[in-house]
């Protein structure tokens, strides 16, 4: 008995000794891809850990990601390292033993060995698996087909491929190779914090209140102006590398007010001595003014001397009394809570980089109860994008976010002047672009919300470009406004086309190619034949620009 005893220790030892290292690459379209970490597969009859090269060697940034099978109890386990004092991981028993795959007689050889294929189906994607089971171990370079043997390629509709490049028996396995013992979160837990681990999140506002009383008030962190219908925090932007990705992110509902309006994410300089930010605490007839002949005083405007005007981050527009309003029935239609809005802003990463920035969001009603907002700027770090704009430079911002403030309305495109700013360049640069943002206002049937009107942009006094700005795309965001009125033709409000904006959306930047500028002395003159005033209403446009390009080295 006990000589059997010693065989069945033996046998056992030796089936645990078989130790694998798999050194995987990738492949897209036939062809490897550059500068890529292969993904490294340890494995043996008890455990199994899909990892890379990068990890193993030190060089990976964080977060770092790997996956363990425990062969004994089938069991699946993620972890992540996000930082140096924080690991995440999750474990899955039944992940595995879902998994289902055709098993077909196909047969290939790799690196030496018989691989038989399977394939399956997974949101869409058409994966095929090559494996073989002559090397008595299991694993895969991904959680996808752990249990069919030793995958040595996958395959994702013909356009990505990862296959085994080179296999090596082990004495043993690593020794910093353990299965984690911390605590376990669940699956959907874990991906959102790795998720959420791999990008820079600044909480700007968290539901916020922007209304119009008189008994908002500012706070240590959050201060208020205009009745509170403007709102400022101080944010420290990191150095943000150039051409990753920033996104501007809001969401917003209604606390009393039923209409559409005007709203704007916008940043000012902390540092700089003569910004928007002194009309704010000191009036708005303290900033420079534009004046074009129409009679009327346009106050901050437009950049001046050492003054530059509001840099807009995002134009965006409330719908009719979003989730206040909820309970205004009608016959299928069940309406959304919140409206969310996102909205790349990478262009801008000469404004942000590195800076601390009074970050406002402005919306413009006359309701106690207003409206709530979140506000969140995200900063996606790339490593590999080509360099991008490097220069930018605000030129203009007629939308009086001080409206409550005495900052008058953006009509100076009553005269065939419109509005126009002169501005110095240091330095030449190369594939310049206005980033403009442009809406039309007035409500009223023949107002310039609701008539098409050409915006033409002359830069040195040529045209550069004219288009008219218009959406037509409105009755797609029905269920975002329960409060818009219903007419006798079937219509409601919220279902008409409008000059550049919908209620609930927001105002995508046109980027209008300037060229190449030379250094010196330039000018960008905005047209727009604005409506005549019908008694005691009228039209306005609010328009932004920035200067973005290449500076010549």
């Amino acid at each position: 008995m006990k000589h059997w005893y010693l065989i069945l220790i033996f046998i056992t030892q030796s089936i645990v000794s078989q130790n694998y290292s798999i050194t995987y690459e990738k492949w897209s379209n036939g062809t490897k891809i550059e500068n890529q970490d292969p993904l490294l597969v340890y494995t043996n009859s008890l455990l199994t850990l899909v990892s890379s090269e990068g990890i193993f060697s030190g060089k990976n940034n964080f977060p770092l990601e790997q996956i363990y099978i425990d062969r004994d109890k089938q069991t699946l386990i993620q972890s992540a390292q996000l930082n140096q004092n924080k690991l995440i991981a999750s474990k899955d028993s039944l992940a595995l033993g879902k998994q289902t795959f055709e098993l077909l007689n196909e047969t290939k050889t790799i690196l030496g060995y018989k691989c038989t294929k399977a394939k399956t189906i997974i949101n869409s994607n058409t994966i095929e698996l090559w494996y073989t089971n002559d090397l008595n171990v299991k694993g895969a370079p991904t959680v996808l087909g752990q249990n069919l043997g030793l995958v040595l390629e996958m395959n994702r509709n013909n356009n990505f491929v990862i296959t085994a490049t080179k296999i090596e028996k082990l004495k043993k396995l690593p020794s910093q190779i353990s299965l984690p013992n911390s605590n376990f979160s669940d699956a959907l837990t874990y991906r959102d914090l790795l998720w959420k681990s791999r990008f820079i999140s600044l909480s700007v506002f968290e539901n916020e209140t922007i209304n119009f009383s008189d008994e908002s008030k500012s706070t240590d962190s959050i201060l208020r102006f205009a009745n509170g219908t403007v709102i400022l925090r101080k944010v420290k932007f990191p150095e943000i590398k150039n051409g990753s990705p920033i996104f501007a992110e809001l969401k917003t509902n209604s606390t009393g007010d039923a209409y559409d309006r005007t709203g704007s994410i916008f940043v000012i300089p902390v540092k700089a001595e003569n910004s928007f930010f002194n009309g704010l605490k000191n009036g708005m007839n303290t900033l420079p003014s534009y004046q074009n002949g129409n009679g009327k005083t346009y106050q901050g405007v437009v950049l001046k001397d050492d003054y530059q005007p509001l840099t807009e981050l995002m134009r965006f527009f409330t719908p009719f009394g979003i989730k206040q309003y909820n309970h205004i029935s009608l016959k299928d239609k069940t309406w959304h809570n919140e409206v969310p809005y996102r909205q790349d802003i990478s262009e801008l990463q000469p404004i942000l980089n590195n800076q601390e920035m009074w970050v406002g969001a402005f919306i413009g009603n006359y309701d106690k109860g207003g409206h709530r907002v979140t506000v969140e700027i995200t900063i996606h770090p790339q490593d590999n994008e080509p360099k991008k704009t490097s220069f930018a430079l605000p030129l203009f911002n007629t939308t009086n976010v001080m409206e409550m403030g005495g900052q008058e309305y953006a009509t100076m495109f009553s005269e065939e002047k419109g509005l126009e700013v002169i501005f110095n360049l240091e330095k030449p640069i190369k594939n310049a672009q206005l980033r403009y943002i442009t809406t039309g206002h007035g409500g009223w049937e023949n107002g310039d919300e609701f008539v098409p009107k050409k915006n033409s942009i002359y830069l040195d006094e040529q045209l550069a470009f004219s288009f008219i700005p218009w959406r037509q795309d409105c009755g797609s965001y029905r269920l975002f406004n329960p409060a818009s009125g219903n007419f006798s033709n079937g219509l409601s409000s919220s279902d008409y086309s409008r000059s550049n904006w919908c209620p609930g959306t927001v105002t995508n930047p046109m980027l209008i190619d300037l060229g190449d500028l030379s250094a010196g002395k330039h000018s960008i003159r905005i047209q727009i034949p604005q409506g005549l005033p019908e008694g005691g209403s009228f039209s306005a446009w609010n328009v932004s620009g920035v200067v973005i390009g290449e500076p010549v080295e």
